[in-house]
């Protein structure tokens, strides 16, 4: 997939884009099976760290999960939004982390407004894939358009979520993927509903030598068959534009 008119005039004035159906079928329902098969393994392990106080209650991240199936390493670069991260850091994309997050229902949301990098940052990026539909009540991603621009800061603190002006929320159906500049201000709205809340969510930047770190994904190495994939996990250095 390559970058549209479209997609390009909602990244730069906006920061934010949605990708719809970006995985369906066969393999979101294999994904689906991954994941909720390593969540339940590390289920106990969040439980007993909740009751002592070391891990939150609020969501729950599944513990290296990149090491537990090739499903989840193909995400990194996976075809329908894979080109627009190639597009928008001009070729030179790489992949820092991964989130692979349950939201539990909660009258409040686990994070407030915020933004992940300051300006000065490299071009900061994530992916968040929903596994299950998301509708207004169920804790959809929420971003301000335009606030990954200097020019449109600082913005107001706020006591509610929804009380932030212009901001718009992301519901969206099973597969959908939400593709944004983290210097923007975002959030996950509350959770409403008696259901968790799945999603993926994968942490990209533009290749500098400072975080170079050939040894993050190096585990990888034999699975890693290209030299761009290695490039977008780090193993090896990314050719600078120009």
């Amino acid at each position: 997939m390559r970058t549209t008119p479209e997609q390009w005039k909602s990244w730069e004035e906006d920061g934010v884009l949605a990708v719809a159906d970006a995985v369906g079928g066969d393999e979101l329902e294999r994904l689906r099976a991954a994941f909720d098969s390593r969540a339940a393994e590390a289920k106990a392990d969040w439980l007993t760290g909740v009751a002592a106080g070391t891990h939150p209650a609020a969501f729950f991240d599944i513990p290296n999960a990149m090491e537990k199936g090739d499903i989840f390493v193909d995400l990194a670069d996976h075809p329908s939004y894979y080109g627009l991260l190639v597009d928008f850091s001009k070729g030179q994309v790489c992949l820092q982390f991964p989130q692979f997050r349950t939201v539990v229902p909660s009258p409040l949301s686990y994070v407030g407004w915020h933004y992940d990098v300051s300006f000065s940052n490299p071009l900061h990026m994530k992916i968040q894939l929903y596994l299950d539909d998301v509708g207004e009540d169920g804790g959809p991603f929420a971003y301000v358009p335009g606030s990954h621009r200097p020019e449109n800061h600082p913005l107001p603190q706020v006591r509610h979520q929804e009380d932030m002006p212009g901001h718009r929320t992301f519901p969206g159906s099973a597969g959908t993927a939400i593709l944004f500049n983290s210097w923007g201000m975002h959030t996950s709205m509350v959770n409403l509903t008696l259901k968790a809340r799945k999603s993926i969510i994968l942490i990209y930047e533009v290749f500098t030598e400072e975080k170079f770190d050939p040894e993050r994904y190096g585990f990888l190495a034999d699975r890693l068959e290209t030299a761009e994939k290695r490039r977008l996990f780090g193993l090896e250095r990314t050719r600078r534009a120009g």
